[in-house]
Parts: C-alpha cells; sequence; structure tokens
C-alpha cells in the first residue's frame, strides 16, 4: 500500500524527532452513575391466568367506596412518579382481560384498580450504569462556536440483571470542556407497534436464515402479496394451521414466523420526550433477559440522509440474537434482526458511512477475533473476512471492537478492547486503510487505557470498556466503563494518537 503525502509527513515528523510522542490519556472529573429512582412500569403477573382470575374477583368484591378510596390513594402516590398513571393501569388491566379471555364488564375504576394490582414499578438503573456510545446529538442548534451536543446510550441493569438502553445528553465546549443535561427522573419506555409493513422477498430471506421449513413459509407467504401487515401475517398463519393436514408437524415452524414478525417492531415515544427520558426495555421473548450493549453509530448515506443506528444483541437466557435499532429523531425507533450467515455473536459495529459504495461491519463472530463483513443490505450480512487476531499479551484470550470507527484523514480509528490475565479488559487503537478497511496500517502496543487501582472493584471487577468515541476539536472523547458499574471520561489528542498509530 502506497503512503499518501499527509502519512509520510507525519512520519517524517515522527522521525525528527526521533521517538514517539507521548501518548498522554487524560481523565475528566466526569461520571455517569445509576439513579434508583428512575423506574417504568411493567405488567405484572402474579402466577398465571387462575390468580390473575382471583385478583379480579377481589377488585369485584369491593364495595364502590373501597375501590374509590384504593384508586385515590395509588393515584397520590404514583402519578408523580408516570407521565399518565391512569394509561398504564388501563392498559394492564385490558392486557390480563385478554389474557384470561374474559369480557371488559367491569365499572372504569374496577378496571384501573385490577390494573394497579397487575402493575409493577421496575427500575432500570439499581444494579448498574455502564458500556457507554457516544455520537453527535442531532440538534446542534443554539450552540457556542466551537461547541457540539452528544447524545450517549448507555447500559442499565436492573433486578435480574435485566438490561436496557438509556440515554444520557451534554455539551462539549470549544475549550473541551463537558457538561451533563439534567437527567429527568421520568423513564419513558415507549410503545411498542409492529412493524406497518412487511416485504415478502426480504422476510422469506430471514425465514430461510433461521431454518424455517421452506414448505411451511411458502404455505403462509403465497396468499400474501409482495408487501404486508403483520395482521395479515397472522391471518395467513391462522389459514395454514386450519388448511395443514399434518397440523403438530408445522406448528413449530407456524410459532418460528411469528417469533420473527415480532422481533421487527417500532417503538414510539411521546413527542415532547426528552433523550434522558427514552428507555428501550425488553419487549419480545428473545430479548426477555436484556438487550446489551448497543453501539450507535452517525450514518451519513451517499445521498446526505442521516440515520442513526445501533447495533446490540438481544438475550433471551441461552440464545444471543444480533439486533439492529434506527432513528432520525429518537421518537420512533425500529428495531430489527441482523440476519445473515455472518450475523453470529456479540460485539458489531456498522462503519459511519458506505465504503466503496457497501455497507460495511466490524464484528467477532468467533468470539476471539475481529472481522470485517461487507454488505449491500443493512439487515443481511453473508460473509466475514478476518481483520485481526490476538496479538499482544494484554489481548492474547481475545480482542473485539470498542464501537464504530471513526473516520479521520489518516485512517479509519478503530478502538478495541482486549482480555488479557485475571480477565482484565483493556482498551487498545488500532488504524484501518480509508479505501480499504481489510489493510491494517498500524496497533498500539499497548493499552490505550485500561483500568486504575480505582477502576477495578465494580460488579464485574477489572474492566475498561467502551461502546464508542467521538472526536470533537482535535480530541479523542472516549467515555468508557469502569468495572461494570458506572461511566467516566477520557480524552486524548487525535494528532499524538495518530502518530503512534502510524510511527
Amino acid at each position: 500500500m502506497s503512503d499518501t503525502p499527509d502519512r509520510n509527513r507525519i512520519r517524517s515528523a515522527v522521525n525528527r524527532k526521533g521517538r514517539l510522542a507521548e501518548l498522554r490519556i487524560r481523565r475528566l472529573p466526569v461520571t455517569f452513575t445509576s439513579d434508583i429512582r428512575r423506574v417504568i412500569t411493567r405488567f405484572f403477573d402474579p402466577g398465571g391466568e387462575t390468580r390473575v382470575r382471583n385478583v379480579i374477583e377481589r377488585v369485584v368484591g369491593l364495595d364502590e367506596e373501597q375501590v374509590d378510596r384504593l384508586l385515590k390513594d395509588v393515584f397520590l402516590r404514583f402519578r408523580d412518579r408516570h407521565g399518565d398513571i391512569p394509561a398504564v393501569l388501563n392498559e394492564n388491566y385490558r392486557k390480563a382481560m385478554a389474557m384470561i379471555g374474559q369480557a371488559d364488564d367491569l365499572t372504569p375504576n374496577q378496571g384501573l384498580l385490577v390494573g394497579a394490582y397487575l402493575t409493577a414499578e421496575y427500575s432500570i438503573e439499581s444494579a448498574a450504569l455502564f458500556n457507554p456510545s457516544i455520537v453527535a446529538h442531532h440538534n446542534q442548534r443554539n450552540l457556542p462556536a466551537g461547541a457540539v451536543r452528544f447524545i450517549m446510550s448507555l447500559r442499565a441493569t436492573g433486578e435480574g440483571h435485566v438490561s436496557s438502553i438509556v440515554f444520557r445528553t451534554g455539551v462539549i465546549g470549544s475549550d473541551h470542556t463537558i457538561q451533563i443535561d439534567p437527567c429527568r427522573r421520568l423513564s419513558r419506555p415507549g410503545r411498542t407497534v409492529p412493524d406497518n409493513q412487511y416485504e415478502k422477498a426480504l422476510f422469506l430471506r430471514k425465514l430461510k436464515d433461521i431454518g424455517v421449513y421452506e414448505r411451511v413459509a411458502n404455505l403462509v407467504l403465497d396468499c400474501l402479496d409482495d408487501s404486508f401487515t403483520s395482521s395479515q401475517l397472522d391471518q395467513a398463519v391462522i389459514d395454514a394451521r386450519a388448511s395443514a393436514s399434518e397440523k403438530l408437524e408445522i406448528e413449530e415452524a407456524l410459532q418460528d414466523i411469528r417469533w420473527l414478525a415480532r422481533s421487527n417492531y417500532q417503538l414510539e415515544l411521546a413527542r415532547d420526550a426528552e433523550a434522558s427520558e427514552v428507555v428501550i426495555f425488553p419487549q419480545t421473548s428473545n430479548e426477555s433477559h436484556g438487550i446489551e450493549d448497543l453501539r450507535m453509530v452517525r450514518f451519513v448515506d451517499d445521498d446526505g440522509t442521516v440515520t442513526y443506528y445501533g447495533t446490540c444483541t438481544a438475550f433471551d437466557g441461552y440464545h444471543v440474537l444480533p439486533q439492529l435499532i434506527e432513528t432520525r429523531d429518537f421518537l420512533k425507533i425500529g428495531v430489527h434482526t441482523i440476519n445473515g450467515a455472518s450475523a453470529r455473536n456479540k460485539g458489531m459495529a456498522l462503519f459511519p458511512r458506505r465504503v466503496g459504495g457497501h455497507y460495511m461491519m466490524c464484528s467477532r463472530i468467533d468470539g476471539e477475533n475481529l472481522y470485517i463483513m461487507v454488505s449491500d443490505i443493512v439487515h443481511f450480512w453473508e460473509t466475514a473476512e478476518l481483520l485481526q487476531v490476538p496479538r499482544s499479551p494484554w489481548e492474547f484470550v481475545q480482542i473485539g471492537n470498542c464501537g464504530s470507527p471513526l473516520e479521520t484523514p489518516e485512517g479509519w480509528l478503530l478502538l478495541t478492547h482486549g482480555v488479557g490475565p485475571m480477565r482484565t479488559y483493556c482498551i487498545g487503537a488500532m488504524l484501518l486503510d480509508l479505501n480499504d478497511p481489510q489493510k491494517v496500517i498500524g496497533c498500539l502496543g499497548e493499552p490505550l487505557i485500561k483500568p486504575n487501582e480505582k477502576e477495578r472493584d465494580g460488579y464485574v471487577p477489572n474492566v475498561a470498556y467502551t461502546c464508542g468515541a467521538m472526536i470533537h476539536n482535535g480530541q479523542l472523547y472516549l467515555p468508557f466503563a469502569t468495572s461494570d458499574m458506572i461511566t467516566r471520561f477520557a480524552t486524548v489528542s487525535i494528532d499524538s494518537l495518530l502518530n503512534r498509530l502510524i510511527g
């Protein structure tokens, strides 16, 4: 690979000095810690249909005065903790009635009180707040010269070690100071709606990818148009079940078809919701044990369109499912499966633009090594080429990315993580060729960040980890989690880091 003039210039500067400039990492006095007061509501199933019926019967047995008094107390205690508590109670009441197949014949207040008994609060950050990712905010209005507003995603963990995704915002000033916006206590998990339309060709491709029998897939989809809705798919599944002669043999495939449809959905939030109120909480069975480690990227397409993508993993207690989150305003958020032969394991990170006309992704499909993937469809990834294997002692166990590559004039700056002795996680860096990211220009021989003595203790000891950084005013701003407990900030000069990687 031939050197560019800029690369030669930097190398010459390094050679004139006779040594590499010192790489100074500055930890900032900025931390993000969990807030146990931040709660959302969840449907509370006390133990199946029989117990739900028992709760309803006990409420119905109360007189009107008792119902009104109990409901008034619920409103008084919880109205300031949630945006619209009556709507929450009503939704959970209706979910309970649908669960037991009973007609909606209670009075409005009885229904709300039933909903209160079948609703529970969940503290989304009670255990930890960690694994951050940061990008430039979609709203850059009314800022001082040289400043940039950012949005940061974090993995929040609560009761039962269930993970969700939350957000924070702030401003990086021209003087490199960081101002964090106040985080509102109110949390809004959003209203879940199925995808409005499914494209038959893509849906069939996804069904093939998860191993659904082609005969059953065709039995369901042959009666649908090239584009169909979730309700039309549900009806097609019902019709296929009714017409099949071997019902038991096709039932698993039919369930897989409905599972795939439910795994692709939209979250809609109130128009006045602030980013710090947004919670992406598990919605489907494949997310039941959490949504983990969102790697955000501000993706600019060839036509200038900006979309915020985020790769993450859904976990059901047994299997890891790669997912892609996409939004333009953080008020309507799409959640879709990532498919294809190479859509495996954790740690996928999308490049911030197409390279050579193609989408590109950095991944760790085998759990040990770094790969580069190329695709023409952002939801499908079929092939992967090995990029890097563990080489330094601090990464002998495994190497992976720490978020999406960052574009610089010298190449793609890719932050990495390595696992070394005593399962110590450190953050490193490597530089990839701009036009051919499968070519490695240079790698740090030592970690960029490793947990110091004050950062070693926590939920998972000896860990420094990030899911994405950003560049501003010649500095790399790197939020990182310490021992899966809290999140800190560090900065380093981009020039000095590139010098080290190229030299």
